[in-house]
């Protein structure tokens, strides 16, 4: 079942997302990639009449996160007059939840709070085991070595573990509950949920709270150890411990300043909350121990729609990992780097993704013919990138550790261009095979970047080689694919050349500089694409423009994205920001309408995001909601470098209002 998240939490070792009711639909434990242990899990309460399960649409729901934190706050309001207000969080150390529910009502109720869970342990629903230790009050289900268990104050009073299939329906957790009370059965093995009761008795007005432990652990004993003590500590000391953490951790921040855009409207605020959400969610995204990034958490686990998106692509999160050493936070490059080396293939280039722990992803590329080259060439000039940042001792240990796999992946990318552009290949969008604008892109940067690794390694003779590649990539390119229209044509699909405009071809500047604004012509080829993109690829969402990725596309409806959005608007930004350094009333004109153009385009991007402030995918075309993949890490990395670039153009026009 397809189910997108409105919020997610976590530590380094839990990923868990929710829907905008405080239901559960992800517990990924320990990778943020497997095991992904829940069907469902929620609350929900029988009034004495009858059961109200809180994912149910009579609930209305105001979800947010608590300011500079993954704490989690979810109120629900039901018609009948009752109140739930949860609090989530995750402990910063041990991989436990940890839900606190407060019920009111306004009415006198006499009935049960109840807490059910379809727990699939180690991801699968067969031959799970479940217990209920009564004299410790500990639900446990596991599979393997995986144990998740469930722990409560005050304790339940009731429980039953049953079996999750119709046939047997009196033994299923789920409709034990409807009659208010439950079996007390202490064990079941096969595909079993299970739930814990505790009375509820409401005066009008009144309040009860209950507090939830849903820990994971690798044995039993961890686990029994791990509820204990975490039991005996203050709510409210777990809260502060969590709450300090994350801000702690987000203090480490480059600090925007953005001056100048104090009157529009709260879009300074906006902003950097935008920006603190964009890094908190990132972190949530990282498998810290391996230095990989889930692209979003799964949620299409069967591939129903698509090929998922619970795995590591080379070319997202070099963009993830560079965007947060622009903000401050240059170990994620570090960690990366080092999991590319591992992860490189026999013939010097990367696969089209991989498991957090480099293991090869399921898969439609795995010939010549259907890989993605631009997973190698972005991962090499991402490699360039963050050398030219370091200093000192680390630049020279850097260069030292990456070397080899630079020269293995320049001498794959010389192999697959010998023409001058790219022989066929999968496109980024993994949709068509062909020879495409923006693989040539990448394929060019990478071997601009492996040569400037390679002059700077003391390899003169490698720099000059693939320089020279480089350089005839580019003119092949725009010999080629450059149209009159004044755009780069898609590629060349089936032998014919395809003239669908694609944001894409944006890469032959953002991120790939293949295209230059410092050269005249090339400046003028950047605005020709941008004016391009803005007439074929806008589409009116909440009341404003956001762009698709290309004419005609079907993917998900052909929603625009948030993605190619930013990506146009962070193109604005990157080319007003090197204009502004001539002294040109043209260009004065030129910088001025590509800043407000593109904070537009930002402004969209931002009303495209769930309650919670995590950046989508897409947005729905017609409902103006967040769509697809919630949250992705590309949207809020490209979030990082629009945000970054808008702060460095507001202090260069400081700057300059100062000096006239």
């Amino acid at each position: 079942m397809i189910r997108q998240p409105n919020v997610i939490l976590g530590n380094d070792e839990l990923l868990v997302t929710m829907g905008r009711r405080g239901e559960l639909l992800g517990f990924f434990y320990p990778r943020r990639d497997h095991a992904q242990h829940v069907e469902e899990s929620l609350a929900c309460i029988h009034t004495g009449e009858k059961l109200l399960w809180t994912n149910d649409g009579d609930w209305h729901s105001i979800q947010n996160y608590i300011e500079d934190t993954n704490i989690v706050s979810t109120k629900l309001y039901h018609d009948s007059g009752i109140r739930i207000s949860i609090l989530d969080l995750v402990h910063p150390d041990v991989p436990v939840l940890i839900r606190r529910f407060k019920v009111q009502s306004q009415k006198k109720i006499s009935g049960k709070f109840f807490y059910y869970s379809n727990f699939n342990v180690g991801e699968t629903s067969k031959k799970n085991s479940g217990f209920c230790d009564v004299n410790t009050r500990l639900l446990v289900q596991y599979w393997q070595n995986y144990y998740i268990g469930l722990h409560s104050l005050p304790e339940f009073t009731e429980w039953q573990i049953g079996k999750a299939m119709d046939t047997i329906w009196w033994t299923n957790s789920k409709y034990d509950m409807e009659d208010g009370k439950l079996q007390r059965n202490k064990e079941d093995i096969g595909n079993i949920n299970n739930a814990a009761g505790w009375d509820l008795e409401l005066e009008a007005d009144g309040a009860n709270e209950f507090v939830i432990l849903i820990g994971a652990a690798s044995s039993r004993n961890l686990l029994y150890k791990r509820m204990h003590e975490l039991s005996k500590l203050p709510l409210e000391y777990i809260f502060e411990k969590t709450r300090e953490h994350w801000v702690m951790w987000l203090a480490k921040k480059q600090v925007l300043k953005m001056p100048g855009l104090e009157g529009q409207n709260n879009l300074r605020q906006e902003l950097f909350s935008a920006y603190n959400r964009a890094l908190l969610m990132l972190n949530l995204l990282n498998d810290p121990e391996e230095g990989s990034f889930v692209a979003a958490p799964e949620f299409d686990s069967n591939f129903e729609k698509c090929g998922g998106y619970g795995f590591c692509w080379n070319r997202d999160t070099s963009e993830v990992v560079l965007a947060l050493k622009h903000s401050g936070y240059p170990e994620y490059c570090d960690r990366f780097f080092k999991w590319c080396i591992r992860t490189q293939l026999p013939d010097g280039s990367w696969f089209q993704r991989y498991w957090l722990n480099g293991e090869i992803a399921p898969s439609w590329g795995n010939f010549d013919y259907s890989t993605q080259i631009d997973e190698t060439g972005s991962t090499l000039h991402a490699m360039d990138i963050y050398y030219r940042i370091l200093e000192g001792l680390k630049k020279v240990e850097f260069l030292e550790e990456v070397w080899v796999s630079v020269l293995r992946a320049a001498e794959y990318l010389m192999k697959r261009t010998k023409s001058g552009i790219h022989e066929s290949c999968m496109d980024l969008w993994e949709t068509y095979y062909g020879i495409f604008t923006y693989t040539n892109a990448s394929i060019y940067a990478g071997l601009m970047g492996a040569s400037h690794l390679a002059e700077e390694n003391g390899e003169a003779g490698m720099a000059r080689r693939w320089k020279k590649r480089a350089e005839f990539i580019k003119q092949a390119t725009i010999d080629r694919f450059w149209l009159p229209e004044g755009y780069f044509a898609k590629g060349i699909i089936n032998e014919k050349l395809d003239k669908t405009i694609d944001a894409s071809i944006l890469g032959t500047y953002i991120p790939f500089g293949m295209l230059s604004p410092k050269d005249p012509v090339e400046r003028d080829m950047i605005l020709f694409m941008i004016e391009n993109i803005q007439k074929k690829l806008s589409m009116p969402v909440n009341q404003s423009y956001g762009i698709k990725r290309y004419e005609n596309d079907s993917y998900i409806d052909g929603n625009p994205w948030i993605v190619t959005t930013l990506w146009l608007s962070e193109a604005m930004f990157a080319l007003a920001l090197d204009m502004s350094h001539e002294k040109d009333e043209k260009h004065d004109e030129n910088v001025e309408k590509l800043t407000s153009e593109g904070i537009t385009y930002l402004k969209w991007a931002l009303a495209g995001a769930t309650s919670t402030g995590l950046l989508p995918e897409q947005v729905d075309k017609s409902t103006g909601k967040p769509a697809w993949a919630i949250p992705l890490g590309w949207s809020g990395s490209l979030m990082l470098d629009n945000i970054l670039l808008l702060d460095k153009l507001c202090k260069r026009k400081a700057g300059n209002s100062e000096e006239s």
